[in-house]
């Protein structure tokens, strides 16, 4: 058996992984090389840092608990739940990549579905009905609800459901943000100072490459705004609506990102470019000929916008079966996609790196989260990170993160392992599978 998925003490959980004294080379450089698809010291690792490949508060706490950390389980993702990671998590898994985050200055305690404790910004305070469900407000209007003992708010708002292709020429942009919004334009300039002093804060003070999510869906706006029904017959039946709302979009990201890179541009190494899910885990949601008529050229608008205005690599986060778009992706000059969902259809690993490997940088797909790392042992988690470390890292171009957000359910033990074996194993020059098995035995 492997010596990290032994039996140990609490001080050894929390210190196992000791490599910082090992790193030639610091995060920023380590994250910088592996876009640059050559090989650093060893394979960057993120934890918690994309927010759609992060981790849940449930399993936030237990993992604390288990490596005898104290955290207050700040969650940022309200409507998925996912926690902003303390220091002394980030340091124990070596991990090189912190999100730049505006720092709330108000928090107020939550209990979540297990009884365990959090805390939520002092703005966000959905209201329990009597059959134990939460549901959150925007004005007069549920946004959000989650169900008794769930463990996610869902969207259940779409303010342009009913709307005229007229309407779309008076509509405002809500706020707060969500993944469907854009900034609230009378709260920008506060929102902003902030996002610079994080940034400055941590590149003056840190060694972590950092990532700036700037938002800028498109395709994902659209369809939150409009509700997926309306959406998706709207691209066949009344295209003209569609596109006139991605043509907003378009033009309103683009003035954010003007005074967003202008506060931030010079400190952050990678920039999110929002969340694009346009497939499910048998194929896209659209036809090839529909994005590329439709999406592509917004897409590319404002992509390539932010590209020549910043030094940045450039992140997308797209779910799914996604292997016939990533051609397109790299195209449109993106550097990365994030999560990698190796168990959707046409998504192997090997197959991606072989055909894609020297264009685009894979963020994720280090282990599957559908049945591995949730019901698997910690040794089933051993053999997942190092196969997928064997077919993504070579010749750089990966950055490790398990693919999506680690649920609720995921023993902590299989979590420790997954950022153990990456960091092990994740070291170059590679060694194979044979050369792993031959010195364990």
């Amino acid at each position: 058996m492997s010596f990290w998925f032994q039996e140990c003490s609490q001080n050894e959980r929390k210190s196992k992984t000791s490599l910082k004294e090992e790193d030639l080379m610091t995060s920023r450089e380590r994250v910088r090389m592996a876009l640059e698809h050559k090989e650093p010291d060893r394979v960057p690792i993120d934890f918690g840092c994309v927010g759609p490949s992060g981790i849940s508060a449930i399993a936030y706490n237990r993992l604390c608990s288990y490596l005898g950390v104290k955290t207050e389980c700040r969650i940022f993702d309200l409507y998925q739940q996912i926690v902003i990671p303390d220091e002394e998590v980030l340091q124990r898994f070596n991990v090189d990549l912190k999100a730049v985050l505006p720092r709330n200055k108000k928090w107020r305690p939550d209990k979540l579905a297990d009884g365990s404790l959090c805390q939520v910004p002092d703005s966000w305070r959905p209201v329990t009905l009597p059959d134990g469900s939460r549901i959150a407000y925007e004005g007069d209007n549920v946004v959000a609800r989650m169900p008794f003992n769930g463990y996610y708010f869902d969207h259940v708002y779409w303010p342009l459901a009913n709307a005229t292709i007229d309407d779309l020429d008076d509509f405002v942009w809500p706020a707060p943000f969500s993944f469907y919004k854009l900034p609230d334009v009378n709260n920008l300039d506060i929102y902003l100072d902030d996002l610079r002093s994080e940034a400055r804060y941590w590149y003056e003070n840190s060694e972590y490459a950092l990532v700036g999510s700037f938002g800028g869906s498109i395709f994902e706006a659209a369809s939150g705004l409009m509700g997926y029904e309306r959406f998706f017959t709207d691209l066949i039946l009344n295209r003209q609506f569609v596109e006139k709302l991605m043509d907003k979009l378009v033009r309103a990201n683009i003035e954010y990102a003007k005074r967003y890179l202008d506060q931030v541009g010079d400190y952050v190494d990678v920039i999110m470019v929002g969340g694009e899910d346009i497939a499910t885990q048998n194929g896209l949601v659209i036809s090839p000929e529909i994005y590329r008529e439709v999406v592509k050229p917004r897409q590319r608008a404002l992509w390539e916008f932010i590209k020549k205005n910043s030094k940045a690599f450039l992140l997308l986060h797209v779910c799914g079966s996604i292997e016939e778009l990533i051609s397109d992706y790299i195209e449109l000059g993106i550097d990365a996609i994030n999560p990698v969902q190796v168990s959707a259809a046409n998504m192997d690993s090997r197959m991606l790196k072989e055909k894609y490997g020297d264009k685009i940088t894979f963020w994720g797909g280090g282990c599957d989260t559908q049945s591995i790392l949730p019901f698997g042992s910690p040794m089933d988690v051993e053999k997942e990170v190092k196969r997928r470390i064997n077919d993504f890292a070579p010749g750089g171009g990966f950055i490790f993160n398990q693919v999506h957000i680690i649920q609720p359910n995921v023993p902590p033990k299989n979590i420790v392992a997954l950022y153990d074996v990456a960091n092990e194993y994740g070291k170059y020059p590679l060694r194979s599978t044979d050369q792993q098995r031959g010195q364990r035995t």
